[in-house]
């Protein structure tokens, strides 16, 4: 189980550094990606740690995954649509 806690703790410091060092938009957002995978997997080793099964860290971490699913897809929207040239000018 030290293996899957060193292993977060690399991603999420791999993370941090992607959060704050890069410039461009889509690979900060990748970054957050892995950095919510790091907290994913800290969780579910912390809650196997437990010396008897509780299945709320589980269930944390699956709706942790809807929401950053979502928020992702919300994101590079908003990405894309702020780096796209603007179409609607010309025509009126």
């Amino acid at each position: 189980m030290t293996v899957f806690l060193l292993l977060a703790t690399g991603l999420f410091v791999m993370a941090l550094y992607g959060v704050f060092a890069s410039r461009n938009v889509l690979r900060r957002i990748l970054a957050l990606n892995v950095l919510s995978t790091a907290v994913f997997l800290w969780l579910v080793t912390v809650a196997r740690l437990a010396p008897e099964l509780d299945p709320v860290p589980h269930a944390m971490v699956l709706t942790g995954i809807v929401v950053t699913v979502s928020t992702t897809a919300v994101a590079v929207a908003l990405a894309v649509r702020l780096q796209a040239p603007d179409r609607g000018s010309k025509g009126s």
